[in-house]
């Protein structure tokens, strides 16, 4: 069963949907989104019966604002503790500390964000909402300089955001060490046995220490080939420790240079925001992931890495990072992006006035010619922006 809510859903997801004739439950958000009556609608109401009655109840969703309908409808079932495990990242820390028994974190209210001394802390750290979403007031801090530009920055004004409070919520902050590493984001699920089902891993790039936007993903044959593995083995202790089936996950760890994988947080009941990761498999690797998640199917990497091109495939998120105001940009040019960019699979143009990017690409970069992605991870993306 699927949850459609905002702030968006890809054509590819709408299509999976109807040729799987999945059943999509029937709130007023999914019908305003999605103008179609021949897909396979479920009431609310028998939406809700069907999923009490199932001691594992198989449900995807396109947006963290999905989770509400299940905190309201599904308090019978262990879905919504189990969410709620992962979402808030207090609670998270919590349940991996056995695990990670030397990690710091501690809870801060926003409100004495502007009074902290960082001279208690040790540096470097990492600040961002327990509740959170899309790297909105995500801070990394390794000097005093930076806490100061987050404290201009972390206060209820700034941090307004278009996601309900089980989403994003700015009233409680963590403090947390910060990990070392390479970081990836993984798209993965529990099946109906607990068993772990990789679907994809993306190497998550950075143009500083201090980036943490979400401008480039990354995914290949060698990256799938070198971590699936370890993966697996860490993600099977955590599905252990909350019990996981039937449940999809995006995950974002760091792994430093003897292997060991850290996680950064855990994204419960969907893969990559705004349909970016889930809709990506289907481009890189041939299968589709939320087909898959729903039909309890595990990707065939031998089979796939036979026939698959020896390609780099990439998520670029095309964010305003320019300094310039929304209501003075006239239109951002996808003609001139493509060509500064070697083959874009799939543009994805979202309203920039709303949103805060100017939309979502899908690449394909052959080995040797990395540096494009470098180039657009580095770039203010000015030279795109037309006034």
């Amino acid at each position: 069963m699927i949850l459609i809510d905002y702030p968006y859903i890809s054509d590819f997801l709408i299509r999976t949907i109807k040729e799987n004739n999945f059943e999509i439950v029937s709130t007023k958000e999914a019908k305003s989104l999605i103008n179609d009556d021949s897909l396979n609608w479920i009431s609310e109401n028998d939406a809700k019966n069907k999923l009490l009655n199932s001691p594992n109840p198989l449900v995807y969703t396109n947006s963290e604002n999905s989770l509400t309908w299940i905190f309201n409808h599904l308090k019978e079932t262990n879905l919504p503790d189990q969410i709620r495990l992962f979402k808030d990242k207090l609670k998270f820390r919590e349940l991996i500390k056995d695990m990670f028994p030397n990690f710091l974190f501690r809870e801060i209210k926003i409100d004495a964000i502007q009074t902290l001394n960082i001279d208690e802390l040790k540096l470097p750290f990492v600040i961002k909402p327990s509740l959170g979403f899309f790297s909105i007031g995500v801070h990394s801090i390794r000097n005093k300089s930076d806490w100061h530009t987050a404290q201009k920055e972390l206060n209820y004004d700034n941090l307004k955001s278009i996601y309900p409070k089980e989403v994003m919520d700015a009233s409680t902050f963590i403090i947390e060490d910060y990990i070392e590493g390479e970081e990836f984001a993984i798209d993965a699920y529990f099946n109906n046995d607990g068993e772990v089902v990789v679907l994809n891993i993306l190497h998550h790039m950075f143009s500083s220490s201090t980036d943490v936007s979400d401008r480039v993903y990354s995914t290949s044959q060698s990256i799938i080939r070198k971590y699936k593995e370890r993966v697996e083995e860490f993600l099977k202790i955590i599905g252990e420790k909350a019990d996981l089936k039937n449940f999809p996950l995006h995950v974002e760890v760091r792994i430093d240079e003897k292997g060991i994988i850290k996680p950064i947080e855990i994204n419960p009941q969907r893969f990559g925001g705004w349909c970016t990761t889930g809709d990506l498999s289907w481009y890189t690797f041939n299968f589709n992931s939320y087909q898959y998640f729903l039909q309890n199917k595990k990707p065939n990497w031998d089979n796939i890495f036979r026939t698959m091109k020896d390609k780099i495939y990439s998520l670029i998120l095309l964010n305003n990072n320019s300094g310039i105001k929304a209501s003075e940009i006239s239109h951002f040019d996808f003609d001139s992006l493509k060509q500064d960019l070697e083959n874009i699979l799939v543009i994805r143009k979202l309203d920039f006035k709303k949103h805060p990017a100017f939309g979502i690409v899908f690449t394909e970069t052959s080995e040797g010619n990395e540096g494009e992605l470098t180039d657009i991870l580095n770039s203010d993306l000015s030279k795109y922006i037309r006034k």
